[in-house]
């Protein structure tokens, strides 16, 4: 990791411990406000660690990517969890072939950039 992307990747950090310090719950009670802080902060510290030994630049790129888009959704949407995929769970296919695998394989290519690593952790 070049010393450039540390620093970035240390400022995301901060900047998500800073949001977690400063968060307000969209019902502004005290009990969900607290529920939501500690959630940013668990994810945070979950995410980081998980990936602290990623070596590849792509890799690297692709969750400082992620980890600004949930940054943004979270405090346009004054919403601290990921935002939910909208398509229909398996719809059309049938549990077993060639449609369910091919239905398994578009619902991963269509998976937003900030639920990449939600579900790994989750």
């Amino acid at each position: 990791m070049t010393p450039a992307t540390r620093q970035k990747v240390l400022g995301l950090y901060r900047k998500i411990l800073q949001i977690a310090r400063n968060w307000q719950s969209a019902s502004g009670q005290m009990e969900e406000t607290m529920k939501e802080k500690e959630y940013i902060r668990n994810e945070a510290r979950t995410l980081f660690r998980k990936n602290k030994n990623v070596t590849d630049p792509k890799l690297i790129k692709q969750c400082i990517e992620e980890c600004e888009a949930r940054i943004e959704i979270g405090l346009h949407y004054n919403i601290p969890y990921p935002r939910p995929i909208h398509l229909p769970p398996m719809g059309l296919a049938h549990k077993q072939g060639r449609t369910l695998r091919q239905q398994e394989k578009l619902r991963k290519i269509s998976k937003p950039i900030y639920l990449k690593s939600h579900d790994e952790v989750s």
